[in-house]
């Protein structure tokens, strides 16, 4: 058998209308516009004082085994990495804030993750997952669309920090902002022409103008072999038996939840960009999708490093036609392969991905017209979804004051059998978690 027919056996490419060089050019499109979590992550993670260059190593292995996970277990084209915000949460919450080590805080995560894989293997995750109402499904999808675009419009200096008004307009025609317009522009002429891998020569086009305004570096070599002994300071060294401690409990559930809710917007958002959800608003093999991402969360937190969970990111490789595990394992490859490259792959300025996380986010608006306009009781919910989450900086909040507002608008216009005990639950429990918090 030809590697053609073995990679059709394994990943079913003409059942899922794909082939392989579409499926490459997308798993390159979502490791280019998630590379930056290589060197961000270890910059987070060392404020609380873990050693950069271990959890750098730490970093790209937790990638590659959840994203590996995901592609094998259930044949999604979704990438995973250690979760921005999660990270924070780690370092600045939980290790500097409230005075956890390190080390204790990698041994909730580990816990965390074992739950979860309880949780996935039940199915308690998938019956929440496809428990959610459709105007909220979309609402989910389209609020992370937001999200992603406003990322990129921050990772680029287009929006910037202001104290009177909390954001305003940074520099459009100098600098990260100039070569983020220039990428745009670019990009958007090929995405309109249908040019293949218009996101990815996107970023290369970027990344070149950069040069010339000297926001990209220069060259500092290209091959770098990586020191394993690194990652010796941060392989294995959770320590659970202070994670058991009874304090931890409560750092143990607000884990569970933004990584539970955060992950199942990201799997929602994304699966609706790409078609999977079914007539009734299900995703199909979610169970196998979270269990993927439940082993990630578990694997990284071994290996060193926050909790790995689904990206957002993976609407790129979407938005260029990867519809199966195959663009996964392109990621998972590249993210290896960065570990002998990180001079060149350091060089890629946010600027020069944000066009596309920008030009992703649009796309992902496109999901709204699929809303009820004329019912109230869908509309408001999914408004609340959809501008929560780039206003909070938190796919968590966005998905909560929707659930909260969801059910009782529903429950108060006399329409409350339309909605499933599980949402009125939900709705408690989103309640009480913006008491505790």
């Amino acid at each position: 058998m030809t590697n053609n027919g073995i990679l059709e056996n394994l990943f079913k490419l003409k059942e899922n209308k794909t082939d392989i060089k579409t499926e490459v050019i997308a798993g390159i499109t979502t490791f280019m516009t998630m590379a930056y979590i290589i060197f961000v992550n270890p910059a987070i993670l060392s404020d609380a004082g873990m050693p950069f260059d271990g959890v750098f190593i730490a970093t790209i292995m937790g990638a590659v085994l959840g994203t590996m996970a995901m592609a094998l277990l259930s044949n999604y084209p979704f990438a995973l990495a250690s979760g921005m915000g999660l990270n924070a949460f780690f370092a600045y919450s939980v290790v500097l804030g409230m005075g956890v080590t390190w080390q204790a805080a990698l041994g909730i995560i580990f816990f965390e993750g074992i739950i979860f894989i309880i949780l996935s293997v039940i199915p308690v995750r998938k019956m929440i997952v496809n428990c959610i109402p459709m105007a909220l499904k979309t609402g989910i999808s389209t609020g992370i669309g937001l999200f992603i675009a406003f990322i990129g419009l921050q990772n680029s200096g287009i929006v910037v920090q202001n104290d009177a008004t909390l954001v305003g307009l940074g520099q459009v025609l100098s600098g990260p902002g100039l070569v983020a317009i220039f990428g745009l522009i670019i990009t958007g002429i090929l995405h309109a022409r249908q040019v293949k891998g218009a996101l990815l020569w996107g970023i290369l086009a970027s990344t070149a103008f950069g040069w010339i305004n000297g926001v990209t570096p220069a060259f500092n070599g290209i091959v770098a072999l990586p020191q394993f002994s690194d990652w010796s300071q941060v392989l294995f060294q959770l320590d659970l038996k202070a994670a058991l401690d009874l304090g931890m409990i409560g750092v143990l559930l607000s884990f569970l939840f933004v990584d539970m809710f955060d992950t199942a917007g990201t799997l929602i958002g994304v699966s609706q960009q790409a078609g999977y959800l079914d007539e009734n608003g299900d995703l199909p093999k979610a169970s196998k999708a979270l269990l993927a991402d439940a082993i990630g969360t578990t694997g990284g937190a071994l290996f060193g490093t926050s909790t790995v969970t689904t990206y957002v990111e993976s609407a790129s490789g979407v938005a260029e036609g990867g519809r199966t595990g195959l663009t996964g394992v392109v990621a998972s490859a590249l993210f290896f392969a960065a570990l002998f490259f990180k001079p060149l792959i350091g060089i890629v300025p946010s600027a020069a991905t944000a066009p596309a996380l920008i030009i992703v986010g649009t796309m992902m608006m496109t999901n709204i017209t699929s809303l009820d306009w004329d019912d109230f009781t869908e509309i408001l919910p999914a408004f609340m979804t959809i501008i929560a989450m780039p206003m909070t900086y938190s796919i968590s909040n966005g998905i909560a004051l929707g659930f909260i507002t969801y059910p009782l608008l529903k429950l108060f216009t006399g329409k409350g059998k339309e909605v499933h005990w599980l949402v009125y639950l939900l709705g408690i429990v989103f309640v009480f978690y913006f008491l505790v918090h």
